[in-house]
């Protein structure tokens, strides 16, 4: 028997998140008052987190990427991501993972940011 870490054929690139937790609503806002510090939107809306999974002890996993890997806060966002979760009331841990894939795309931006950064 052989595991494979490519995903399985029509399974998606992007995990679902857990949108019917109660938490669910206060993480998002927890993120999205965090921002990239070039560009002048927050990273939700940028569309940089991927996934948020809170599990039924509310244990969350974020799974967010970056604009590129080069990105010179790469290794202090996701640490940015926990600081803003974390003090949630009821959270009882934050794991943040940055992913590469999918890679970032302009296309997941939200029409606010588009907005905000004058692409439309």
């Amino acid at each position: 028997m052989t595991h494979s870490t490519e995903p399985m054929e029509g399974a998606p690139l992007i995990a679902p998140s857990s949108v019917s937790h109660p938490l669910y609503d206060a993480v998002v806002d927890a993120c999205r008052s965090v921002y990239d510090p070039e560009i002048p939107v927050n990273i939700y809306e940028l569309g940089l987190i991927y996934t948020i999974d809170i599990n039924a002890e509310n244990e969350v996993r974020v799974i967010m990427t970056l604009t590129a890997p080069g990105c010179p806060v790469a290794g202090e966002m996701p640490g940015w991501v926990a600081d803003a979760v974390d003090p949630l009331p009821g959270v009882k841990q934050v794991d943040v993972e940055l992913t590469w894939e999918p890679p970032w795309g302009m296309e997941m931006m939200s029409d606010e940011a588009r907005l905000e950064l004058g692409f439309m």
